[in-house]
C-alpha cells in the first residue's frame, strides 16, 4: 500500500471527529454530483442501510479519462474522486464512454443502480470487495462476480498515454494504488450507487 494514498483516505475517514456535531451530516460534493447523491440517499433510505456515514457513488455519464468514482464521507462534507473503469461489454469500440448497461450474464457490461458493498477477499485481481446488487437492473451483480478491485489500465498513466482507462469485465475496477486504501475506506454494509445522469 502507498503510504500516501492511505493517509488521504485515513484523513476523509478521521476528519470528522474534529467537527462539531451540528456539521456532520452535511454533505458538500460537487453541484454536478447532487443528483446522484440524492438517488444514494435515498436508496439507502429505500433498502434500509445501516451504515450510511459513507458512501461512493460513480456517475457513468462521464468518460473513463474523468475522475468518476466520488467518495462521500457524510460525517465530515468531505469527498474524494478517483478514476473507475467501466465494463467492456458497456463500450465494444472502447470509445471511454458507457453506451449501454446490461445485468445479463456473460454480457461483460457494467449495471447501474444500487449496490450493498460486501465483505473483502483476495482473488485474481487481488484485494478486492464483493457488492450485492439491490435493484433488478443489477440483481446478477454476484453470479457475475461484479466487484471492486484493482487493476493495472486503471492506473493514471493509462489516461495519460491513452486519454481514457481500460476496461473490465463489468466490474469497479480503479487503480492498483488505490484499492487497499479505497477498501479500508469503505468497509462491509455501505452503499455503492452507479447510473448516469
Amino acid at each position: 500500500m502507498h503510504r500516501r494514498h492511505f493517509l488521504q483516505f485515513a484523513g476523509l475517514a478521521a476528519s470528522s471527529a474534529l467537527l462539531p456535531a451540528s456539521v456532520r451530516g452535511a454533505v458538500r460534493t460537487p453541484p454536478q454530483w447532487s443528483k446522484l447523491v440524492e438517488k444514494a440517499e435515498a436508496a439507502m433510505d429505500q433498502y434500509s442501510v445501516k451504515l450510511r456515514d459513507r458512501f461512493v457513488v460513480v456517475d457513468f455519464s462521464m468518460p473513463s479519462a474523468a475522475a468518476r468514482m466520488l467518495l462521500v464521507d457524510r460525517e465530515s462534507g468531505k469527498h474524494r474522486l478517483l478514476h473507475v473503469a467501466h465494463g467492456r461489454g458497456s463500450d465494444p469500440a472502447h470509445s471511454g464512454f458507457v453506451r449501454s448497461f446490461s445485468n445479463v450474464p456473460g454480457s461483460l457490461a457494467s449495471s447501474r443502480g444500487a449496490y450493498l458493498t460486501g465483505p473483502h477477499y483476495s482473488g485474481q485481481h487481488g484485494p478486492s470487495q464483493r457488492l450485492i446488487g439491490l435493484e433488478p437492473s443489477n440483481d446478477n451483480a454476484e453470479s457475475r462476480a461484479i466487484v471492486i478491485h484493482g487493476a493495472w489500465y486503471s492506473n493514471d498513466d493509462m489516461v495519460k498515454r491513452l486519454g481514457k482507462l481500460g476496461r473490465s469485465e463489468g466490474c469497479f475496477a480503479v487503480s492498483e494504488a488505490q484499492i487497499n486504501p479505497l477498501l479500508e475506506w469503505l468497509g462491509p454494509g455501505r452503499m455503492l450507487y452507479a447510473d448516469k445522469v
